[in-house]
């Protein structure tokens, strides 16, 4: 697993990215977003460096009215200004999962993916595995070769 920390620095570009303050807490990072035109709101939270399991990581957790998403041991992220999105990724052992969390108040998750989906021939996947090799292969520069 690829060590990550965020910094303030990572805040501010994440801030900037959806178009929104965070509130600094005593444990974490706190993102409200609204998008009153679809009727939807979400919540990100940003928690660097805290106790998970026996281990320390990132955790990212969203919540929306109808859902509570998380992501543990994020390894990092990429900002989208033109997207207006964030792509956090998580790799473990070969895996990704990917939380995109867009200005819009929208979020996808895709999770334990083979990371060789993210650069492999779209034009041979069914439509429903390339639409996550697509999303999170931006991100593929983050995950560490294994091989």
């Amino acid at each position: 697993m690829k060590e990550f920390h965020f910094t303030s620095k990572d805040i501010d570009i994440i801030s900037k990215v959806l178009d929104v303050e965070p509130v600094k807490r005593v444990d974490n990072y706190r993102f409200v977003l609204e998008n009153k035109k679809e009727n939807r709101k979400l919540s990100l939270e940003i928690y660097p460096d805290i106790p998970i399991g026996s281990e320390v990581g990132n955790l990212i957790s969203i919540y929306t009215l109808n859902s509570h998403i998380q992501l543990h041991f994020c390894t990092g992220y990429v900002p989208s200004e033109s997207l207006g999105e964030v792509i956090f990724i998580g790799e473990n052992q070969g895996h990704v999962s990917g939380l995109i969390v867009e200005r819009g108040a929208g979020c996808s998750m895709y999770a334990n993916l083979d990371k060789q989906i993210l650069s492999g021939d779209f034009t041979q996947m069914a439509p429903e595995v390339m639409l996550s090799g697509i999303a999170l292969s931006v991100a593929e520069h983050l995950i560490p070769d294994t091989e």
